[in-house]
């Protein structure tokens, strides 16, 4: 039986058209995979179109909201807690009743001063009516200068006792009035410090009243970046439980000292909308902008990254297109990447993309009055692709 033998060079080159064919293969089906997937649906909320925005960058500031106009009220003499009429949290009014303090004591005093005062009123009163009449009998003669003088010391005396016991008086009534601690001005408790029961000592703290709508921010900045700040530079904020995602607001006042410890110097900064932070003792940190520029701007989420190389897909032609961009600075402020490279302005982007988009795939964009409609039946441009 004769074996017969394929020559190696032959047997090398089948192989190499074999395997020729395979790419082949595989290079068309990865050309017809574009037209065989799905066309994708962009909602206006699937896509952004790219504008220039502001580009801003400056030093860290953090610290918390103060209110500017605020009340540390506080026992100014000794005396046992009757009654508290407003809570943490109340609205009050100027002359609004905080808190009432025993008057016992203070009651038995005003009403000895009282009588002092009126009994010294009256020896005056008669100490008076005797100088008048002994002036006159004088002038007729019939009592003697000394006589008169007397008088006149009499009288004197008499007003003296009568201003030391008026002032008494008042000194009392000061003191009564002093055991009714009421509001300075319109505003809110911030802090209740007693209760009924409690013995108030001169000097005790026993509420403390705000005004919410005198809000502002007392932040810190490094010294190292002091000659960066200027009065009247724009701050954005962001405050931890306020009800705005980011605050605005200005600076009012830099301190020409830094703390020895912190290193850090003090900044007032007013709010352009104080009803956004209402309440105190948030803490919030943000950047000042000490310089600003125009560049397009993109958020990490709307691209993708393969080592040091980032991607966006756009819409070009109605089509994706992977574009390879170049990414420079991070505005702090907006957590968005400045794009140096690779976008232009009105170029349509993908958010948000998913890694299982395809080069080449058809895109129909929607109508923002459509989007609502087509949001029930369709998924999102991302989850689209993935199906």
């Amino acid at each position: 039986m004769t074996k017969h033998h394929i020559p190696v060079a032959l047997a090398v080159v089948v192989a190499a058209l074999t395997s020729l064919s395979g790419c082949q293969q595989g290079n068309a089906e990865k050309k017809d995979a574009s037209k065989d997937a799905p066309a994708l649906q962009l909602a206006p909320e699937d896509r952004l179109v790219m504008g220039e925005a502001e580009h801003g960058s400056g030093p860290l500031i953090t610290g918390a909201v103060q209110p500017e106009k605020r009340a540390d009220l506080r026992a100014e003499l000794s005396a046992v807690v009757l009654h508290v009429l407003k809570e943490n949290g109340e609205t009050v009014r100027r002359g609004d009743l905080l808190v009432q303090l025993d008057t016992t004591s203070i009651r038995d005093s005003l009403s000895s001063a009282e009588e002092a005062a009126r009994a010294a009123r009256e020896n005056f009163e008669q100490a008076e009516r005797q100088f008048q009449r002994q002036k006159a009998l004088q002038a007729q003669g019939m009592i003697s200068q000394q006589a008169l003088e007397d008088s006149a010391n009499r009288r004197t005396t008499t007003q003296s006792d009568k201003v030391a016991a008026e002032a008494r008086l008042v000194a009392a009534r000061q003191q009564m009035a002093r055991t009714e601690v009421r509001a300075p001005f319109d505003g809110v408790v911030s802090e209740r410090r007693v209760s009924p029961g409690d013995t108030a000592q001169i000097g005790k703290e026993l509420l403390k009243v705000i005004d919410p709508a005198s809000m502002r921010f007392e932040g810190f900045v490094s010294a190292d970046r002091r000659a960066e700040l200027k009065l009247g530079q724009d701050v954005d904020l962001r405050i931890h439980g306020a009800n705005q995602e980011r605050i605005e607001g200005r600076i009012r006042r830099i301190d020409v000292s830094a703390n020895p410890v912190s290193r850090q110097i003090a900044v007032l900064v007013d709010l352009n909308d104080k009803r956004a932070a209402s309440v105190t003792g948030l803490y919030g940190e943000g950047f000042v902008r000490t310089t600003k520029s125009a560049a397009l701007m993109l958020d990490d989420a709307d691209m993708q990254r393969d080592g040091d190389q980032a991607y966006a897909w756009i819409v070009q032609g109605g089509k994706l297109h992977r574009q390879p961009i170049k990414l420079g600075d991070r505005d702090e402020r907006r957590g968005e990447y400045v794009v140096s490279s690779g976008l232009k302005v009105g170029d349509i982007v993908l958010r948000n993309p998913s890694r299982t988009l395809v080069e080449g795939a058809v895109v129909t964009i929607k109508a923002a009055a459509a989007a609502g409609a087509a949001s029930a039946t369709k998924p999102a441009a991302a989850a689209s692709t993935a199906s």
